[in-house]
């Protein structure tokens, strides 16, 4: 089921079907639970979002600096629901952190399916969702964490980094101009 554009938790929540509502009430009971206090919750990307508000870091998310840097989030899709856990896919240079395999192994050993996906954990009821795993990777990942490490990746930060250590920032250069080429002149008969 695909939302229409809702303004608040509460509506987005209000307009889903009730085993849906259900569902994604109890992963947002146990992320809040274990959700470290610097983040926020609202609406990001027509779902329920976790974020690091601008008060905290201003730059914002590189992909639009407008919106708050997001963390998690929560959204009922067509086929399935998504628990959107962006922090375990930020680690140590650029290379996924320790919490997500740990991530993977816990839920595992849950005895409980893992359709996860590149951004996503996929399921369509809550019986599927390993919620202590859930709200022990959230509680894993505080604030300071996850800016450390996005600051660490932040292309926008790297140039900054560059130029405070004394490298020479690029420069554009136009390419060779190509010597002129003569046509030559054809006969006509």
């Amino acid at each position: 089921m695909v939302q229409p554009k809702s303004t608040t938790v509460a509506a987005y929540l209000a307009a889903l079907p009730a085993d849906r509502r259900a569902a994604l009430e109890a992963v947002r009971v146990v992320i809040k639970k274990n959700l470290d206090a610097g983040y926020e919750e609202g609406m990001q990307y027509g779902m329920i979002g976790y974020y690091v508000p601008h008060r905290l870091f201003p730059e914002g998310y590189h992909c639009d600096p407008k919106v708050a840097l997001p963390f998690a989030g929560l959204a009922s899709q067509k086929g399935h629901m998504s628990l959107y856990l962006m922090g375990l896919y930020i680690g140590p240079d650029g290379k996924a952190p320790p919490e997500c395999q740990s991530f993977r192994d816990a839920w595992l050993k849950t005895g409980r399916k893992l359709d996860m996906g590149k951004g996503c954990v996929r399921f369509k009821k809550i019986e599927d969702v390993a919620l202590d795993v859930v709200g022990e990777t959230i509680r894993r990942l505080p604030v300071k964490l996850y800016l450390d490490r996005y600051r660490a990746l932040d292309p926008r930060l790297q140039g900054a980094k560059k130029k405070a250590a004394g490298a020479r920032p690029a420069t554009k250069t136009k390419p060779a101009q190509k010597p002129a080429v003569r046509k030559k002149a054809s006969k006509r008969a």
